[in-house]
């Protein structure tokens, strides 16, 4: 039976295991050689130089100073001194909100924790319930409700608590809703001139037999929106050319190396083979050699450039468009362009560096399938996972090993081996299992088609979200509970599966604590040591690294990674929520996970992470929803359990909750949510006069004409399309003829519409027919 000792024990495994990270942390950072492993960001931002370049030889590789191996733990304050207006203008204010939810968690359980250790754990210890029973269970057990006589009075002291974490969580919730929203309108106020700001995506344009995607846009818009249109970039199909590129680039860079090497020793030409990987074939002349193949691949990329561009079949039915004003923007975003519902579809432009290119190709009218396609396979992907998750379960219980394999009982009955078995080894198991699983989820988002790597991250971390909840919190509850009480289910009646099954929900605290002790604690110590990005970094510097800007790639900085650090955040909102008031035992272990993260991934933020995009905090009513979502459950749950216990009296007052919470997130969703989708047109006019009246004169028409064009066209020398728009850089939009030939395909006018008769009123008839 498994006893309070062996998971202090299990702990004091995962603080050994988290203090020999960190202390291997706090001796890897200040040496010279890894500097740009742990410093990364600074070097990006230009404001750190490289310490290799100074100093004695051997303090270049190892730092001498004695006093910085005695404060090896000053890093942790040192995160905790930039405040949060700082940080916002430092890392940017996705990644100051992403902190912000680990704060949230400990404003939620450290007051319900303290609430149910003076409340909740007397009520529980003071039984002796489980004692008399012939359930297997550990002493954890009994501090839960599990503890608890059937039909007893005491379960209304638990439904009381249950409320009262509920009003405390929706209210903290509330409070965070508002403040973020607050956050998000403050930075998009105060924020410099982006090009998202001024440019809506518009898909679905219809095919027009007579004009190009590129004139239909154009006529439009200049119809449409007259005082307000500018600019626009149609989207090209560029695969074929992204790849030449690529292969350009990767050419340029061993000839920068072997020019390089002839540089730093020029009485000897360097030298390779032509043959696979260099190491067979005819020795030529390197810089020549890699000279010759980047003129041809220049040939190539400017013929396959200019196919792309004249190549109808090339050009997708997209553009993106852009405004003289936020407030021209702002209205087309959210305003319905076309009579036709499915046709000139806008939508906000993802900013220049959130784009996800390579799905800017795909038709369509291709997603909806593709989503079908995607949905089936992750309820596959979800379901078949409970098989390894049902084996990894049978090991959380030492009793249950021992059942199935009595000859083993005497070497798992060492206390080391018991404590290692139960406190580590489930967790690692399970956490080796969805170790791939981020990455076949962002494979599936790619292959839906979303256009932009925040609304990839955001539709991973759903999905990898609703895997955990139905694998590791439901499956575990599920399976473990079958494994430990097989023997029970085989020999009692049917109408007796239900109590069973109430009673060890609560039983499986324990995994949970490993679980959060292996994934949370020494997870957050393995993140700050960074040992595989130094260890790459190392590989890459010694055999890989030619260039300056070959050491700035291997560097490695990373992203928060939303699409895999939220969901595993969302599963201890998850476990709190639905322990605090079935084993509140669990909140400490929960706390320490939130306050530790909070220091870590702030140092984190600061000196590592260079995060690719800014949503301005886009992502906060998703994790809103997922807290409230963990909430119903919670509740939901405690209704189940109750109902094993007789608690017929207290039960139906437990109905109410999912109800009240329900309606708080519609009322918060209501309140909130639209400044997280929506822009208000007052705070774009605002803007808009602000920065008239500051820059009268700024050719807004240049900033915005390159922002969206391809990556693989800004690579070009001579781009034929920037030169036409720099040389159209200060001249108003006018009304284009049309080339349009018939006009058989253009509905004939009502007898309500005849006098319109005027071209411009014809041209604005042709453009929004269906």
């Amino acid at each position: 039976m498994a006893s309070l000792g062996d998971i202090g024990l299990a702990a004091a495994i995962n603080l050994l295991s988290a203090l020999t990270f960190l202390i291997a942390f706090a001796v890897l950072r200040i040496q010279p050689i890894n500097d740009r492993v742990y410093f990364p960001k600074w070097y990006l931002k230009g404001l750190r130089t490289s310490p290799l370049h100074s100093g004695a030889f051997v303090s270049k590789f190892v730092n001498l100073d004695f006093n910085s191996y005695i404060r090896f733990l000053n890093w942790m304050p040192a995160a905790l001194q930039m405040p949060e207006p700082e940080l916002i203008d430092h890392a940017g204010l996705d990644s100051a909100v992403y902190l912000r939810i680990y704060l949230l968690g400990l404003k939620i359980f450290v007051p319900i924790a303290l609430l149910a250790f003076s409340v909740i754990v007397p009520v529980n210890w003071t039984n002796d319930t489980l004692k008399r029973s012939n359930l297997v269970y550990s002493s954890i057990d009994k501090l839960s409700i599990s503890n608890i006589p059937l039909g007893s009075n005491r379960f209304w002291t638990h439904l009381v608590m249950a409320y009262a974490f509920t009003f405390w969580t929706c209210y903290i919730l509330k409070r965070e809703y508002q403040i973020i929203a607050t956050m998000r309108l403050h930075f998009l106020a105060s924020e410099r001139r982006r090009p998202d700001q001024f440019t809506v995506l518009v898909r679905n344009v219809p095919p027009d037999p007579d004009e190009s995607v590129s004139e239909l846009v154009e006529h439009f818009f200049l119809v449409n929106h007259p005082d307000h249109y500018l600019t626009h970039q149609v989207i090209y199909n560029a695969k074929k050319l992204s790849s030449l590129v690529a292969k350009k680039k990767k050419k340029q860079n061993w000839l920068d190396y072997y020019q390089l090497k002839y540089s730093r020793n020029q009485t000897e030409r360097p030298t390779k083979k032509t043959g696979f990987l260099g190491l067979c074939g005819n020795r030529v002349d390197a810089i020549d050699f890699y000279t010759d193949e980047i003129d041809k691949l220049s040939k190539e990329i400017e013929l396959e450039r200019e196919k792309v561009i004249k190549d109808p079949k090339s050009i997708m039915p997209a553009a993106f468009v852009s405004f003289r004003t936020r407030w021209g923007a702002a209205v087309c975003a959210q305003t319905q362009q076309s009579r036709n519902p499915t046709t000139w579809l806008t939508e906000w432009a993802p900013e220049p560096r959130d784009v996800y290119w390579n799905n800017m190709a795909i038709p369509y009218v291709s997603l909806t399938i593709r989503r079908l396609i995607v949905a089936v396979a992750f309820f596959f992907l979800t379901f078949f996972f409970m098989i390894p998750i049902a084996f990894v379960q049978s090991l959380a219980n030492i009793e249950g090993i021992e059942k199935a394999a009595p000859f083993l009982r005497a070497f798992i009955e060492i206390p080391f081996i018991k404590s290692f078995i139960q406190g580590f080894l489930p967790g690692i198991a399970l956490k080796i299992f969805l170790i791939f699983l981020p990455t076949i989820l962002m494979i599936m988002s790619k292959f839906e088609g979303f256009i932009s790597t925040s609304a990839l991250e955001r539709r991973s971390a759903t999905r990898y979200y609703i895997f955990q909840f139905i694998n590791v919190f439901l499956g575990s509850i599920i399976t473990g509970t079958a494994f430990q009480q097989l023997d029970k289910f085989i020999h009692q009646s049917a109408n007796e599966i239900p109590k069973t099954i109430g009673v060890s929900i609560p039983m499986k605290a324990t995994f949970f604590i490993t679980y959060i002790m292996v994934d949370g604690w020494a997870g957050c110590a393995g993140e700050i040591l960074r040992l595989k990005p130094l260890i790459f970094y190392h590989l890459k510097n010694t055999f890989l690294v030619k260039t300056e800007k070959d050491r700035e790639e291997a560097m490695d900085p990373g992203t928060i990674g939303f699409n895999t650090g939220e969901p595993q955040i969302q599963l201890y909102f998850l476990l709190g929520l639905v322990y605090a008031v079935v084993t509140p035992f669990l909140l400490p272990y929960i706390i320490v996970f939130f306050g530790f993260a909070y220091v870590v991934y702030r140092h984190q933020i600061i000196n590592v992470y260079n995060q690719e995009y800014e949503s301005a905090a886009a992502f906060w009513p998703d994790v809103h929803g997922r807290i409230i979502f963990a909430l119903v459950i919670s509740q939901l749950l405690l209704m189940g359990l109750l109902s094993t216990k007789e608690a017929s009296n207290s039960t139906p007052l437990l109905i109410t909750l999912p109800v009240l919470t329900i309606w708080f997130h519609r009322f918060c969703k209501g309140r909130y949510e639209p400044a997280f989708i929506r822009h208000p047109l007052q705070e774009a006019m605002m803007k808009d006069t602000l920065e008239r009246a500051r820059e009268p004169n700024f050719n807004l028409k240049e900033f915005l004409q390159s922002a969206y064009i391809h990556p693989v066209f800004k690579g070009s020398d001579e781009d034929s399309e920037s030169e036409a728009m720099s040389e159209e850089g200060e001249q108003e939009p006018v009304l284009v003829q049309t080339k349009r030939q018939s006009r058989k395909n253009t509905p004939a006018p009502s007898k309500h519409s005849s006098s319109l008769s005027s071209p411009l009123h014809e041209s604005a008839d042709k453009h929004l027919r269906p």
